[in-house]
């Protein structure tokens, strides 16, 4: 059974590139942009079911009871922690298309079958409860939905996400919701766990925040859900590092600085991406509010493999190509970087569709 995640595989064998496009997450912070890191710093505490001083920081960041957190290392650690603790073999889990594959890679390992639905180019990649209630069977026991949406940076309408829980409620399913976009679309927005049951939110300090060196995630659900995660924890990594825990705790008494840090570069980025993609007539795409991705495709061309691999090989800038995400037509586009590289990405990649590169 085929359990791999060939875009992570992909993202970590390419060449470097001059110009990164491909990455969806904000630039990376220093040690001396958090600050007191240094004095921070200790390898000793207890972190059994997680530091508590850390589950603590997020459960009050987000409203929760410090019982409906789990921490994780990084938001796909949290990911499939989720999946293990509710999926059995053989048992269906209802995914996106287009879709992040390693989500799909995690419920394949754990021995379920994968079912699709449709987030359509024409309906803004909406998050459409129609669709799920179609392709839900007699065997869901899982939805997994990413909001903002990965690949096309959709935020998922919350009375979508409302109707979908009831659909799961019905089946006895759980509704796993990857957000590790959500703080960069704007920190007021809930998770989707707030909800209630049947939903579980994953995040990290990753993508929103540039702090993916410390590979902190953490899910959040009911107690009942949340205790059933840590333990399914206990067999895949035990917990996680005290050091990278500890300042992970510091970053959140930081978190409102750091995201302003985010806001202001994406804020520089986004306009001069929207802008040069309105103006390229071959270019079609959904431009979604705050995010910090967009997947567009070129008319005529039907897979941009070869396209993004010239783009990097010649131009030294890197984008990914839409068939990791099973829209091959499509490629996506991240600018959290550092602004004068991604104004520069954005001009070797108009150099190339003038050239007719693709």
């Amino acid at each position: 059974m085929r359990f791999d995640a060939p875009y992570l595989e992909w993202a970590k064998k390419r060449p470097s590139p001059r110009f990164d496009l491909a990455g969806s997450n904000v630039l990376s912070c220093t040690i001396d942009d958090l600050a007191g890191a240094r004095d921070a710093l200790g390898l000793s505490g207890s972190n059994d079911n997680g530091y508590a001083p850390l589950v603590d920081a997020i459960a009050r960041r987000y409203g929760v009871g410090a019982a409906q957190v789990a921490t994780a290392n990084g938001a796909a650690g949290a990911n499939f922690q989720a999946c293990a603790a509710v999926l059995e073999p053989g048992d269906d889990v209802l995914m996106e298309r287009p879709g992040y594959d390693p989500l799909i890679g995690a419920s394949r390992l754990l021995g379920a079958n994968i079912v699709r639905f449709e987030r359509r180019f024409d309906e803004g990649f909406a998050l459409s409860p129609d669709e799920v209630a179609r392709a839900m069977t007699p065997r869901t026991r899982l939805i997994i939905v990413s909001s903002p949406h990965n690949p096309t940076g959709a935020l998922a309408d919350r009375a979508a996400l409302e109707a979908i829980g009831q659909i799961a409620r019905k089946a006895g399913a759980h509704v796993l919701v990857d957000e590790v976009y959500l703080d960069a679309a704007g920190p007021a927005l809930p998770p989707a766990a707030l909800f209630g049951d049947p939903f579980i939110s994953t995040s990290s300090l990753t993508k929103s925040y540039g702090l993916s060196s410390l590979r902190c995630g953490w899910s959040l659900s009911a107690p009942a859900v949340a205790e059933r995660i840590r333990r399914a924890r206990d067999v895949i990594d035990g917990s996680g590092s005290i050091a990278t825990e500890r300042l992970a705790t510091l970053a959140f008494a930081q978190l409102n600085r750091l995201a302003a840090r985010s806001t202001e570069l994406l804020g520089a980025n986004r306009p001069l991406v929207h802008e040069f993609l309105r103006g390229r007539p071959e270019i079609e795409v959904v431009l979604p509010g705050n995010s910090t991705v967009v997947f567009p495709r070129i008319r005529g061309v039907q897979d941009t493999s070869a396209f993004a691999a010239r783009l990097l090989a010649d131009r030294g800038t890197a984008i990914v190509p839409g068939r990791f995400f099973e829209a091959p037509a499509h490629f996506r586009l991240g600018f959290g970087g550092p602004t004068e590289i991604v104004r520069a990405g954005l001009e070797q990649l108009g150099a190339a569709l003038d050239n007719s590169e693709c």
